[in-house]
């Protein structure tokens, strides 16, 4: 059932065809992630969809201004400005702009064998912090770009690009503090960087976790909690990973021999090195080291 008035000025749509629809998941690439419908609705007054039976496809909905809400099995949400969220395939359920203050939204319907992954992350109303390193400009072009090359056709390379970018998209919404800017954070994406600017510069150092978050301005505790919530890395595992990636350069690209490139990043152990080279990269750096010049 739907119930809103006809059309609301300047809204743009594009629904795929079917067969092309067919042909992306058919196709090893496009049917991990391929779009089926998208468009752009501005102060969607009287905007309301009611899905009794459940469709295929994932609802992806970006709210830039205005505000609505959605309700899936009895529970109704409120999206605000700068939320976004995703109504799951296969469940029934009905959305909304606000009868007050409609909402403007950026919707796209989707599918693929990837998609799961993406829709876990976004169930609830995901909120995009505004700030300078926010890049919502950014964000919103790579949607018109998908809208554009898909606008202009239906051949494969279109349809394999388009996928690309909406891979790329998504990725900037799920993963906010990579992309720059999300609310909720305590650890900012500047001090990510900041921290891992001052490991690289002392890669030849034994750095400790006191010492890193010393500098950063932190507790200990706060910063090693704060900072795999973040990366998903301990700070002490992220800088032998670190230390492993500039032993890998040396080994690819000096003069050196193991014992010294180990001492070149700090490790006066050989043995320690060697076992934490072959943890992170699958093999001795004597082996590796060889692989690299046959």
């Amino acid at each position: 059932m739907i119930k809103r008035k006809d059309g609301f000025s300047g809204e743009r749509a594009i629904v795929l065809p079917d067969s092309v629809v067919k042909e992306m998941e058919s196709h090893p690439l496009a049917s991990a992630l391929h779009i089926t419908d998208m468009g752009y609705y501005p102060q969607a007054l009287y905007h309301y969809r009611e899905r009794d039976e459940a469709i295929p496809q994932h609802v992806f909905i970006y709210c830039t201004a205005g505000k609505g809400w959605f309700e899936i099995n009895g529970t109704r949400r409120t999206v605000e400005q700068e939320q976004c969220f995703v109504l799951p395939a296969g469940i029934p359920h009905r959305y909304g702009a606000d009868e007050t203050t409609p909402w403007t939204i950026y919707w796209i319907h989707f599918k693929g064998t990837l998609a799961a992954g993406y829709v876990e992350r976004l169930r609830l109303p995901t909120r995009i912090n505004i700030s300078l390193a926010s890049r919502i400009d950014e964000r919103l072009e790579l949607f018109e770009e998908i809208y554009r090359i898909l606008d202009m056709g239906y051949s494969r390379d279109h349809l394999l690009y388009a996928c690309s970018v909406f891979h790329h998209f998504l990725g900037t919404v799920c993963y906010l503090q990579a992309y720059r800017g999300t609310e909720g954070r305590e650890m900012t994406g500047d001090l990510i960087d900041a921290t891992v600017h001052y490991m690289k510069e002392n890669l030849e150092k034994k750095l400790t976790v006191k010492d890193i978050a010393e500098h950063i301005g932190y507790s200990v505790s706060r910063f090693s909690a704060m900072f795999k919530s973040t990366t998903g890395y301990s700070p002490v595992d992220y800088f032998n990973r670190l230390k492993i990636q500039r032993a890998c350069y040396l080994l690819d690209c000096a003069d050196m021999r193991v014992n010294q490139v180990c001492y070149k990043i700090g490790i006066s152990d050989c043995y320690y090195f060697s076992r934490l080279f072959s943890k992170v990269m699958g093999m001795s750096p004597k082996k590796y080291k060889q692989k690299k010049k046959g």
